[in-house]
């Protein structure tokens, strides 16, 4: 076990996540291990060291410091020299979130020679559908791409949300997990998205476009993010229709897509030219300058945005 342990990055449930698996292996070769918590909230000088010290019985202990990208002056001091003089039987784990404060806590970790393990951000939609897909996989479940999708749409605005609800469809259910079963379970929270509105409204479907539309405004959902999300849907047409007949995967990293939504894309092409998808795009501009205080009826304008774009769809 090494003495040394840095986990960085600001995704809150990779890094407790990282922080356990440190511990279960800790306690794999100590069963009596020790641990102990050390929060920079209330910190008070001397802590790190004292809790760092020799038992007087002996015995492995773990030292986890969380928050140290908020760490004041002086326990970033008393960091510094505890990891520059490491007890021997002490693993210390620090927690930094990123930024600048207490940099130097961290370069001193990776100079050290410190396990650095990564707690990257989850944003965007292509990276909660990797993080679900590997949610799946780590416990031996398969899920189809629809059915990924479907969940981020449900339930992805949070990553420990998201955790969540693969946790239970794994729990719940036996097999390869398809959109279906995510229905089952979320079926309210996908119908009123504007993600179905989106589909709806780009494959021309104006009588199911405006009914899920209507749904989501009657559950509360703001026009806002509806409007942003039919733009979002649009660009990524324009950026797949101009990307080639290369493979989705070797698409994915340039165009900032996950390879099931360039897939996507290309399927929703059909029906569409670049006009078109221009002319749709200025209509949800013009819907997003309404809804967003340049007009009187945020609702009336997120309707003929959706409308207009079904008529683009039919146009061709």
């Amino acid at each position: 076990m090494p003495p040394l342990v840095l986990v960085t990055g600001p995704e809150q449930i990779l890094a407790e996540r990282a922080i356990e698996s440190t511990l279960e292996a800790a306690r794999s070769l100590a069963p009596d291990l020790e641990y102990i918590r050390v929060d920079m909230e209330g910190y008070e000088p001397g802590q790190i060291g004292m809790h760092c010290a020799p038992s007087l019985f002996g015995g492995a202990k773990c030292v986890v410091v969380r928050g140290a990208d908020q760490a004041g002056d002086d326990a970033q001091a008393d960091l510094l020299a505890q990891i520059e003089r490491p007890e021997e039987d002490v693993t210390l784990v620090v927690a930094h979130a990123g930024g600048n404060r207490a940099k130097k806590v961290v370069e001193a970790m990776k100079k050290s020679g410190a396990r650095v393990l990564e707690a990257p951000a989850i944003k965007s939609d292509r990276d909660k559908a990797d993080f679900a897909v590997n949610e799946f996989r780590r416990n031996r479940r398969k899920a189809t791409p629809e059915a990924v999708r479907a969940l981020v749409e449900a339930v992805g605005k949070d990553v420990r949300e998201l955790a969540s609800a693969c946790k239970q469809l794994i729990d719940d259910t036996t097999g390869v997990i398809d959109d279906q079963v995510v229905a089952t379970y979320h079926g309210g929270k996908v119908e009123a998205t504007g993600f179905r509105v989106a589909d709806a409204a780009i494959a021309g479907q104006a009588p199911e476009a405006l009914r899920l539309l209507r749904h989501a405004l009657a559950s509360g959902v703001d026009p806002v993010p509806i409007v942003a999300i039919l733009a979002i849907q649009l660009r990524q047409l324009i950026k797949v229709a101009g990307a080639g007949r290369a493979s989705a995967n070797s698409l994915a990293k340039t165009l900032g897509m996950a390879p099931w939504q360039i897939d996507r894309a290309r399927r929703s092409l059909q029906g569409w030219d670049v006009e078109a998808l221009g002319r749709a795009i200025q209509a949800v501009a013009a819907a997003d300058h309404a809804v967003k205080g340049g007009g009187r009826d945020p609702e009336y304008a997120v309707e003929r945005a959706v409308l207009t774009i079904c008529d683009e769809r039919h146009r061709r």
